[in-house]
Protein backbone atom coordinates (compact mmCIF):
# COMPACT_ATOMS: atom_id res chain seq x y z
CA UNK A 1 0.00 0.00 0.00
CA UNK A 2 2.64 2.35 0.96
CA UNK A 3 3.66 1.85 -2.88
CA UNK A 4 0.27 3.97 -4.04
CA UNK A 5 1.16 7.00 -1.85
CA UNK A 6 4.84 7.78 -3.04
CA UNK A 7 3.51 6.31 -7.07
CA UNK A 8 0.66 8.30 -7.33
CA UNK A 9 0.94 11.29 -5.73
CA UNK A 10 1.46 12.88 -8.98
CA UNK A 11 -0.77 14.52 -11.79
CA UNK A 12 -1.93 12.22 -14.34
CA UNK A 13 -2.09 14.48 -17.74
CA UNK A 14 -2.67 12.95 -21.17
CA UNK A 15 -0.68 10.08 -20.56
CA UNK A 16 2.01 10.67 -18.20
CA UNK A 17 2.29 10.79 -14.64
CA UNK A 18 4.11 14.22 -13.73
CA UNK A 19 4.53 16.49 -11.01
CA UNK A 20 2.63 19.62 -10.79
CA UNK A 21 3.83 23.13 -11.21
CA UNK A 22 1.74 25.41 -9.04
CA UNK A 23 3.34 26.98 -6.02
CA UNK A 24 1.75 24.93 -3.51
CA UNK A 25 1.49 21.55 -2.13
CA UNK A 26 -1.50 19.00 -0.70
CA UNK A 27 -0.36 17.39 1.82
CA UNK A 28 -2.37 13.95 2.37
CA UNK A 29 -2.53 12.74 5.75
CA UNK A 30 -3.59 9.97 7.71
CA UNK A 31 -6.67 11.34 9.88
CA UNK A 32 -6.55 9.08 12.43
CA UNK A 33 -3.03 9.76 13.58
CA UNK A 34 -1.77 12.39 11.35
CA UNK A 35 0.84 10.50 9.47
CA UNK A 36 1.77 11.61 6.27
CA UNK A 37 0.94 10.12 3.21
CA UNK A 38 2.15 11.81 0.47
CA UNK A 39 3.06 15.73 -0.92
CA UNK A 40 1.51 16.48 -4.44
CA UNK A 41 2.19 19.53 -6.04
CA UNK A 42 -1.19 20.98 -7.48
CA UNK A 43 -2.12 21.63 -11.15
CA UNK A 44 -2.04 25.05 -12.44
CA UNK A 45 -5.03 26.21 -14.68
CA UNK A 46 -2.54 25.72 -17.60
CA UNK A 47 -2.34 21.88 -16.55
CA UNK A 48 -6.18 21.72 -16.11
CA UNK A 49 -6.27 23.10 -19.64
CA UNK A 50 -4.07 20.86 -20.97
CA UNK A 51 -6.02 18.24 -19.59
CA UNK A 52 -9.38 18.89 -20.80
CA UNK A 53 -7.29 19.51 -24.01
CA UNK A 54 -5.98 15.85 -23.99
CA UNK A 55 -9.46 14.65 -23.33
CA UNK A 56 -10.86 16.19 -25.97
CA UNK A 57 -8.73 14.52 -28.48
CA UNK A 58 -8.52 11.30 -27.68
CA UNK A 59 -12.43 11.54 -27.13
CA UNK A 60 -13.10 11.71 -31.22
CA UNK A 61 -11.20 8.09 -31.68
CA UNK A 62 -12.91 6.93 -28.34
CA UNK A 63 -16.13 7.45 -29.28
CA UNK A 64 -15.77 6.11 -32.81
CA UNK A 65 -14.68 2.50 -31.64
CA UNK A 66 -16.70 -0.15 -31.22
CA UNK A 67 -18.06 -0.24 -28.02
CA UNK A 68 -17.63 -4.49 -27.51
CA UNK A 69 -14.20 -3.14 -27.46
CA UNK A 70 -14.94 -0.18 -25.40
CA UNK A 71 -16.58 -2.82 -22.84
CA UNK A 72 -13.36 -4.79 -22.75
CA UNK A 73 -11.31 -2.37 -20.69
CA UNK A 74 -14.07 -1.90 -18.18
CA UNK A 75 -13.98 -5.64 -17.73
CA UNK A 76 -9.91 -5.67 -17.29
CA UNK A 77 -10.51 -2.83 -14.84
CA UNK A 78 -12.90 -4.55 -12.89
CA UNK A 79 -10.49 -7.89 -12.18
CA UNK A 80 -7.22 -5.48 -11.46
CA UNK A 81 -9.78 -3.89 -8.81
CA UNK A 82 -10.87 -7.46 -7.79
CA UNK A 83 -6.53 -8.73 -7.47
CA UNK A 84 -5.95 -5.30 -5.65
CA UNK A 85 -8.97 -5.23 -3.24
CA UNK A 86 -6.95 -5.95 0.23
CA UNK A 87 -4.30 -2.94 -1.47
CA UNK A 88 -7.57 -0.31 -2.13
CA UNK A 89 -8.91 -1.08 1.27
CA UNK A 90 -6.04 -0.41 3.16
CA UNK A 91 -5.74 2.68 1.46
CA UNK A 92 -9.28 3.45 2.10
CA UNK A 93 -8.76 2.75 5.40
CA UNK A 94 -5.75 4.86 6.25
CA UNK A 95 -6.70 8.16 3.79
CA UNK A 96 -10.21 8.54 4.90
CA UNK A 97 -10.27 7.03 8.32
CA UNK A 98 -12.65 4.34 6.44
CA UNK A 99 -13.43 1.22 8.76
CA UNK A 100 -13.02 -2.18 7.63
CA UNK A 101 -16.61 -2.81 7.65
CA UNK A 102 -16.53 1.08 5.30
CA UNK A 103 -13.98 0.16 3.27
CA UNK A 104 -15.75 -3.54 1.91
CA UNK A 105 -19.12 -1.86 1.73
CA UNK A 106 -17.75 0.87 -0.83
CA UNK A 107 -15.57 -1.57 -2.63
CA UNK A 108 -18.42 -3.71 -3.11
CA UNK A 109 -20.17 -0.86 -4.49
CA UNK A 110 -17.74 0.06 -6.91
CA UNK A 111 -17.50 -3.25 -8.53
CA UNK A 112 -21.26 -3.57 -8.73
CA UNK A 113 -20.96 -0.14 -10.29
CA UNK A 114 -18.01 -1.27 -12.64
CA UNK A 115 -19.75 -4.41 -13.78
CA UNK A 116 -22.95 -1.96 -15.12
CA UNK A 117 -20.51 0.07 -17.01
CA UNK A 118 -19.37 -2.86 -18.67
CA UNK A 119 -22.93 -3.73 -20.19
CA UNK A 120 -23.28 0.35 -20.19
CA UNK A 121 -21.45 0.74 -23.16
CA UNK A 122 -23.60 -1.06 -25.20
CA UNK A 123 -27.27 0.58 -24.27
CA UNK A 124 -27.28 3.66 -26.08
CA UNK A 125 -29.62 2.94 -29.14
CA UNK A 126 -31.34 5.57 -31.35
CA UNK A 127 -34.52 5.80 -33.36
CA UNK A 128 -36.37 6.14 -36.32
CA UNK A 129 -38.94 8.58 -36.20
CA UNK A 130 -42.07 9.59 -38.75
CA UNK A 131 -42.06 12.55 -40.28
CA UNK A 132 -44.99 14.83 -41.61
CA UNK A 133 -42.85 15.33 -44.71
CA UNK A 134 -43.22 13.14 -47.68
CA UNK A 135 -40.06 11.24 -48.43
CA UNK A 136 -38.12 12.23 -45.06
CA UNK A 137 -36.51 10.29 -42.43
CA UNK A 138 -35.66 11.49 -38.98
CA UNK A 139 -32.68 9.40 -37.40
CA UNK A 140 -32.26 9.91 -34.20
CA UNK A 141 -28.52 9.58 -32.49
CA UNK A 142 -27.77 9.16 -28.97
CA UNK A 143 -24.08 9.91 -28.51
CA UNK A 144 -21.84 10.88 -26.22
CA UNK A 145 -21.61 14.32 -24.97
CA UNK A 146 -18.10 14.64 -25.51
CA UNK A 147 -15.70 15.07 -22.07
CA UNK A 148 -17.18 15.18 -18.60
CA UNK A 149 -15.38 17.29 -15.68
CA UNK A 150 -15.84 14.83 -12.43
CA UNK A 151 -15.65 16.34 -8.96
CA UNK A 152 -15.28 13.93 -6.19
CA UNK A 153 -15.97 14.04 -2.59
CA UNK A 154 -13.96 12.47 0.28
CA UNK A 155 -16.33 10.21 1.90
CA UNK A 156 -17.13 7.75 -0.33
CA UNK A 157 -13.81 8.94 -2.45
CA UNK A 158 -13.17 5.64 -5.04
CA UNK A 159 -16.74 4.72 -5.48
CA UNK A 160 -18.37 8.34 -6.32
CA UNK A 161 -15.33 8.74 -8.38
CA UNK A 162 -15.92 5.62 -10.45
CA UNK A 163 -19.58 5.76 -10.33
CA UNK A 164 -19.22 9.21 -12.50
CA UNK A 165 -15.58 7.89 -14.29
CA UNK A 166 -16.61 4.61 -15.40
CA UNK A 167 -20.20 5.55 -17.61
CA UNK A 168 -19.04 8.53 -18.71
CA UNK A 169 -15.84 6.56 -20.36
CA UNK A 170 -17.89 3.57 -21.28
CA UNK A 171 -20.94 6.19 -22.88
CA UNK A 172 -17.70 7.09 -25.46
CA UNK A 173 -16.67 10.45 -23.58
CA UNK A 174 -13.73 11.51 -21.96
CA UNK A 175 -13.03 12.84 -19.00
CA UNK A 176 -11.20 14.91 -16.41
CA UNK A 177 -11.68 13.94 -12.68
CA UNK A 178 -10.24 16.50 -9.64
CA UNK A 179 -10.60 14.82 -6.47
CA UNK A 180 -11.05 16.12 -3.07
CA UNK A 181 -8.13 17.28 -1.57
CA UNK A 182 -8.18 15.28 0.94
CA UNK A 183 -8.59 12.22 -0.51
CA UNK A 184 -6.27 12.83 -3.55
CA UNK A 185 -5.45 9.17 -4.45
CA UNK A 186 -8.40 7.17 -3.61
CA UNK A 187 -10.75 9.47 -5.20
CA UNK A 188 -8.04 10.40 -8.17
CA UNK A 189 -4.82 9.27 -9.11
CA UNK A 190 -5.72 5.11 -8.22
CA UNK A 191 -8.65 4.75 -10.67
CA UNK A 192 -6.16 6.79 -13.41
CA UNK A 193 -3.65 4.12 -12.30
CA UNK A 194 -6.36 0.62 -13.07
CA UNK A 195 -7.63 2.15 -16.11
CA UNK A 196 -4.10 2.81 -17.68
CA UNK A 197 -3.24 -0.32 -16.37
CA UNK A 198 -6.23 -1.95 -18.22
CA UNK A 199 -5.59 -0.49 -21.44
CA UNK A 200 -7.34 2.72 -21.86
CA UNK A 201 -6.12 4.80 -24.16
CA UNK A 202 -3.89 7.90 -23.12
CA UNK A 203 -5.22 10.53 -22.53
CA UNK A 204 -9.02 9.52 -22.21
CA UNK A 205 -8.87 9.86 -18.51
CA UNK A 206 -7.30 12.62 -16.81
CA UNK A 207 -6.53 13.49 -12.85
CA UNK A 208 -5.72 16.68 -11.82
CA UNK A 209 -4.86 17.14 -8.09
CA UNK A 210 -5.87 21.18 -7.30
CA UNK A 211 -7.90 23.27 -5.36
CA UNK A 212 -9.88 26.77 -6.19
CA UNK A 213 -6.99 28.26 -4.64
CA UNK A 214 -5.17 27.61 -7.27
CA UNK A 215 -7.43 27.25 -9.97
CA UNK A 216 -10.57 29.91 -9.12
CA UNK A 217 -13.38 28.39 -11.60
CA UNK A 218 -11.23 27.07 -14.38
CA UNK A 219 -12.27 23.38 -14.18
CA UNK A 220 -16.02 24.15 -14.40
CA UNK A 221 -15.55 27.56 -17.18
CA UNK A 222 -13.20 25.74 -19.03
CA UNK A 223 -15.07 25.66 -22.67
CA UNK A 224 -13.91 22.07 -23.40
CA UNK A 225 -16.30 19.85 -20.94
CA UNK A 226 -19.98 19.59 -21.94
CA UNK A 227 -21.17 17.99 -18.37
CA UNK A 228 -19.79 18.84 -15.09
CA UNK A 229 -20.86 15.79 -12.62
CA UNK A 230 -20.19 16.67 -8.85
CA UNK A 231 -20.98 15.49 -5.82
CA UNK A 232 -20.11 17.21 -2.42
CA UNK A 233 -22.61 20.33 -0.40
CA UNK A 234 -25.14 22.38 -1.56
CA UNK A 235 -23.37 25.38 -1.16
CA UNK A 236 -20.46 24.42 -3.72
CA UNK A 237 -23.04 22.90 -5.65
CA UNK A 238 -25.20 26.40 -6.15
CA UNK A 239 -21.95 28.24 -7.31
CA UNK A 240 -21.04 25.11 -9.69
CA UNK A 241 -24.52 24.98 -11.58
CA UNK A 242 -24.35 28.92 -11.53
CA UNK A 243 -21.17 28.64 -13.65
CA UNK A 244 -22.10 26.11 -15.34
CA UNK A 245 -25.97 27.57 -16.32
CA UNK A 246 -23.69 30.70 -17.23
CA UNK A 247 -21.45 28.77 -19.47
CA UNK A 248 -24.19 26.89 -21.09
CA UNK A 249 -23.28 23.56 -19.63
CA UNK A 250 -25.04 20.90 -18.22
CA UNK A 251 -24.30 20.18 -14.41
CA UNK A 252 -25.07 16.89 -12.58
CA UNK A 253 -25.61 17.61 -9.02
CA UNK A 254 -25.46 14.80 -6.27
CA UNK A 255 -25.69 17.16 -2.75
CA UNK A 256 -26.29 17.11 0.45
CA UNK A 257 -28.68 15.61 2.70
CA UNK A 258 -31.07 15.71 6.09
CA UNK A 259 -32.67 12.31 6.09
CA UNK A 260 -35.09 10.82 8.34
CA UNK A 261 -36.03 7.77 9.81
CA UNK A 262 -39.74 7.53 10.99
CA UNK A 263 -40.54 4.84 13.26
CA UNK A 264 -44.38 4.43 13.00
CA UNK A 265 -46.64 3.20 15.75
CA UNK A 266 -46.52 -0.88 14.20
CA UNK A 267 -42.96 -0.87 13.74
CA UNK A 268 -40.73 -3.66 14.66
CA UNK A 269 -38.94 -1.59 17.27
CA UNK A 270 -35.66 -3.97 17.71
CA UNK A 271 -35.27 -4.20 14.10
CA UNK A 272 -35.53 -0.42 13.71
CA UNK A 273 -33.10 0.69 16.31
CA UNK A 274 -30.50 -1.48 14.38
CA UNK A 275 -31.63 0.20 10.88
CA UNK A 276 -31.67 3.81 12.63
CA UNK A 277 -27.91 2.77 14.11
CA UNK A 278 -26.62 2.06 10.77
CA UNK A 279 -28.19 4.49 8.73
CA UNK A 280 -26.93 7.65 11.24
CA UNK A 281 -23.27 6.00 12.16
CA UNK A 282 -22.02 4.40 9.07
CA UNK A 283 -18.64 6.02 8.16
CA UNK A 284 -18.74 8.61 11.38
CA UNK A 285 -21.99 9.90 10.00
CA UNK A 286 -20.07 11.19 6.65
CA UNK A 287 -22.89 10.26 4.23
CA UNK A 288 -25.33 12.17 2.39
CA UNK A 289 -28.10 9.79 3.09
CA UNK A 290 -27.42 10.05 6.19
CA UNK A 291 -30.44 9.77 8.89
CA UNK A 292 -29.76 12.77 10.65
CA UNK A 293 -33.08 12.89 12.29
CA UNK A 294 -34.94 10.09 13.55
CA UNK A 295 -38.60 10.36 14.19
CA UNK A 296 -40.82 7.52 16.68
CA UNK A 297 -44.50 7.98 17.18
CA UNK A 298 -44.64 9.07 20.89
CA UNK A 299 -46.70 5.34 21.40
CA UNK A 300 -43.66 3.41 21.69
CA UNK A 301 -41.03 6.19 22.13
CA UNK A 302 -39.73 5.16 25.41
CA UNK A 303 -39.02 1.78 23.88
CA UNK A 304 -36.87 2.97 20.97
CA UNK A 305 -35.46 5.09 22.99
CA UNK A 306 -33.72 3.07 25.30
CA UNK A 307 -32.79 -0.08 22.62
CA UNK A 308 -31.22 2.33 20.46
CA UNK A 309 -29.38 4.54 22.91
CA UNK A 310 -28.10 0.99 24.47
CA UNK A 311 -26.97 0.20 21.39
CA UNK A 312 -25.55 3.72 20.16
CA UNK A 313 -23.28 3.11 23.16
CA UNK A 314 -22.07 0.37 22.39
CA UNK A 315 -19.94 1.26 19.56
CA UNK A 316 -16.28 1.12 19.17
CA UNK A 317 -14.57 4.38 18.93
CA UNK A 318 -11.23 4.10 17.29
CA UNK A 319 -8.37 2.87 15.11
CA UNK A 320 -10.05 1.96 11.68
CA UNK A 321 -7.86 -0.41 11.38
CA UNK A 322 -9.02 -2.70 14.02
CA UNK A 323 -11.89 -4.80 12.46
CA UNK A 324 -14.02 -4.09 15.54
CA UNK A 325 -14.16 -0.62 15.26
CA UNK A 326 -17.69 0.83 14.31
CA UNK A 327 -16.37 4.74 13.91
CA UNK A 328 -13.24 5.72 13.29
CA UNK A 329 -12.14 9.54 12.86
CA UNK A 330 -13.99 12.29 10.36
CA UNK A 331 -12.36 13.23 7.74
CA UNK A 332 -9.97 16.49 9.42
CA UNK A 333 -10.31 19.07 12.68
CA UNK A 334 -12.26 21.11 11.04
CA UNK A 335 -15.35 18.73 10.36
CA UNK A 336 -14.24 17.04 13.81
CA UNK A 337 -14.70 21.41 15.75
CA UNK A 338 -17.65 21.54 13.64
CA UNK A 339 -19.69 18.43 14.84
CA UNK A 340 -18.62 19.34 18.85
CA UNK A 341 -20.16 22.95 18.01
CA UNK A 342 -23.28 21.41 16.49
CA UNK A 343 -23.72 19.72 20.01
CA UNK A 344 -22.94 22.69 22.00
CA UNK A 345 -25.43 24.56 20.16
CA UNK A 346 -28.27 21.93 20.41
CA UNK A 347 -27.29 21.93 24.06
CA UNK A 348 -27.25 25.92 24.67
CA UNK A 349 -30.48 25.64 22.70
CA UNK A 350 -31.95 23.80 25.74
CA UNK A 351 -31.40 19.97 24.13
CA UNK A 352 -30.66 17.26 25.95
CA UNK A 353 -28.06 14.88 25.45
CA UNK A 354 -29.39 11.51 26.09
CA UNK A 355 -25.27 10.06 25.00
CA UNK A 356 -22.93 13.26 24.61
CA UNK A 357 -19.60 12.00 23.06
CA UNK A 358 -16.26 13.39 23.77
CA UNK A 359 -13.88 14.68 20.69
CA UNK A 360 -10.04 13.86 21.05
CA UNK A 361 -8.00 15.37 17.71
CA UNK A 362 -10.51 13.50 14.74
CA UNK A 363 -11.99 11.54 16.69
CA UNK A 364 -15.83 12.30 17.48
CA UNK A 365 -17.60 10.36 19.66
CA UNK A 366 -21.26 9.45 19.14
CA UNK A 367 -24.11 12.01 20.51
CA UNK A 368 -27.91 11.32 20.64
CA UNK A 369 -29.91 14.18 21.34
CA UNK A 370 -33.48 14.45 22.45
CA UNK A 371 -35.91 17.97 22.82
CA UNK A 372 -34.33 20.32 20.58
CA UNK A 373 -36.33 23.00 20.00
CA UNK A 374 -38.77 22.68 16.89
CA UNK A 375 -37.60 25.58 15.29
CA UNK A 376 -33.80 25.43 15.48
CA UNK A 377 -31.83 25.72 12.49
CA UNK A 378 -29.96 22.70 13.21
CA UNK A 379 -32.87 20.35 12.43
CA UNK A 380 -32.77 21.74 8.76
CA UNK A 381 -29.23 21.66 8.10
CA UNK A 382 -27.36 18.70 7.44
CA UNK A 383 -24.52 17.27 10.06
CA UNK A 384 -22.20 15.59 8.49
CA UNK A 385 -20.52 13.22 11.49
CA UNK A 386 -21.71 11.16 14.08
CA UNK A 387 -24.77 12.98 15.91
CA UNK A 388 -28.02 12.07 15.53
CA UNK A 389 -31.39 14.35 16.75
CA UNK A 390 -34.24 12.19 18.17
CA UNK A 391 -37.92 13.77 17.67
CA UNK A 392 -41.03 12.12 18.71
CA UNK A 393 -44.56 12.66 16.87
CA UNK A 394 -48.24 12.03 17.20
CA UNK A 395 -49.61 10.34 14.17
CA UNK A 396 -48.19 10.37 10.47
CA UNK A 397 -49.66 13.27 9.79
CA UNK A 398 -47.31 15.44 11.91
CA UNK A 399 -44.19 12.94 10.97
CA UNK A 400 -44.95 13.86 7.43
CA UNK A 401 -44.40 17.53 8.43
CA UNK A 402 -41.45 17.19 10.37
CA UNK A 403 -40.09 14.92 7.61
CA UNK A 404 -40.47 17.31 5.06
CA UNK A 405 -39.53 20.61 6.90
CA UNK A 406 -35.83 20.73 5.57
CA UNK A 407 -34.22 22.58 2.63
CA UNK A 408 -32.93 18.91 1.81
CA UNK A 409 -35.05 15.96 -0.19
CA UNK A 410 -32.35 13.21 -0.68
CA UNK A 411 -33.03 9.94 1.53
CA UNK A 412 -35.27 8.67 4.16
CA UNK A 413 -36.60 5.44 5.73
CA UNK A 414 -40.00 4.38 6.95
CA UNK A 415 -40.96 1.62 9.59
CA UNK A 416 -43.95 -0.25 10.40
CA UNK A 417 -45.70 -3.65 10.11
CA UNK A 418 -48.00 -2.93 6.96
CA UNK A 419 -46.09 -2.45 3.88
CA UNK A 420 -48.40 -0.48 1.78
CA UNK A 421 -49.02 1.95 4.87
CA UNK A 422 -45.00 2.41 4.35
CA UNK A 423 -45.20 2.88 1.12
CA UNK A 424 -48.38 5.34 1.18
CA UNK A 425 -46.35 7.45 3.64
CA UNK A 426 -43.21 7.42 1.39
CA UNK A 427 -45.42 9.06 -1.65
CA UNK A 428 -45.68 11.70 0.72
CA UNK A 429 -42.02 12.64 1.39
CA UNK A 430 -40.63 15.21 -0.83
CA UNK A 431 -37.35 13.38 -1.58
CA UNK A 432 -35.63 11.67 -4.27
CA UNK A 433 -35.53 8.19 -2.67
CA UNK A 434 -37.19 6.85 0.24
CA UNK A 435 -37.16 3.78 1.64
CA UNK A 436 -39.70 1.02 3.65
CA UNK A 437 -38.24 -1.14 6.34
CA UNK A 438 -34.78 -0.38 5.33
CA UNK A 439 -31.65 1.77 6.48
CA UNK A 440 -31.83 5.30 4.55
CA UNK A 441 -28.05 4.52 3.05
CA UNK A 442 -28.64 2.52 -0.32
CA UNK A 443 -27.15 3.23 -3.93
CA UNK A 444 -27.71 0.28 -6.74
CA UNK A 445 -26.54 0.66 -10.10
CA UNK A 446 -29.48 0.25 -12.15
CA UNK A 447 -32.21 2.48 -9.14
CA UNK A 448 -31.85 6.33 -10.14
CA UNK A 449 -30.37 8.33 -7.77
CA UNK A 450 -30.65 11.36 -6.62
CA UNK A 451 -32.19 14.19 -4.59
CA UNK A 452 -34.76 16.71 -4.50
CA UNK A 453 -35.18 20.68 -3.55
CA UNK A 454 -31.02 21.37 -2.45
CA UNK A 455 -30.04 18.06 -2.57
CA UNK A 456 -29.43 17.85 -6.35
CA UNK A 457 -30.16 18.24 -9.81
CA UNK A 458 -30.37 15.54 -12.20
CA UNK A 459 -29.94 11.55 -11.44
CA UNK A 460 -27.15 8.80 -12.24
CA UNK A 461 -27.57 5.16 -12.24
CA UNK A 462 -29.16 3.02 -15.29
CA UNK A 463 -31.23 4.73 -17.44
CA UNK A 464 -30.54 8.26 -16.06
CA UNK A 465 -26.47 7.74 -16.70
CA UNK A 466 -27.58 7.45 -20.32
CA UNK A 467 -29.47 10.85 -19.82
CA UNK A 468 -26.31 12.34 -17.83
CA UNK A 469 -23.31 11.29 -19.65
CA UNK A 470 -24.97 11.32 -23.65
CA UNK A 471 -27.22 14.00 -25.82
CA UNK A 472 -29.06 13.10 -28.53
CA UNK A 473 -28.95 14.03 -32.17
CA UNK A 474 -31.08 14.42 -34.68
CA UNK A 475 -30.23 13.78 -38.50
CA UNK A 476 -33.17 13.92 -41.26
CA UNK A 477 -32.81 12.53 -44.74
CA UNK A 478 -34.81 13.54 -47.62
CA UNK A 479 -35.56 10.64 -50.02
CA UNK A 480 -37.48 13.12 -52.40
CA UNK A 481 -37.59 16.30 -53.15
CA UNK A 482 -38.77 18.92 -51.02
CA UNK A 483 -40.53 21.52 -51.98
CA UNK A 484 -39.55 25.22 -50.81
CA UNK A 485 -41.87 28.41 -51.02
CA UNK A 486 -39.09 30.59 -52.61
Amino acid sequence: MASYFTDLAQQYIDGEWRPGTGSWDVIDFNPYDDEKLASITVATVDEVDQAYRAAARAQKKWAETNPYTRRAVFERALRLIEDREQEIADLIIAELGGTRVKAGFELHLAKEFLRESIHLALRPEGKILPSPADGKENRVYRVPAGVVGVISPFNFPFLLSLKSVAPALALGNGVVLKPHQNTPIAGGTLLARIFEDAGLPGGLLNVVVTDIAEIGDAFIEHPVPKVISFTGSDKVGRHVATVCAANFKRSVLELGGNSALVVLDDADVDYAVDAAVFSRFVHQGQVCMAANRVLVDRSVADEFTEKFVAKVRTLKVGDPRDPQTVIGPVINSAQANAISGTVEQALAEGATALVRGATANNLVEPSVLTDVPAGSALLQQEVFGPVVFLIPFDGEEEAVRIVNDTPYGLSGAVHTGDVERGVAFAKQIDTGMFHVNDGTVHDEPLVPFGGEKHSGIGRLNGETTLEAFTTIKWISVQHGRSGFPF
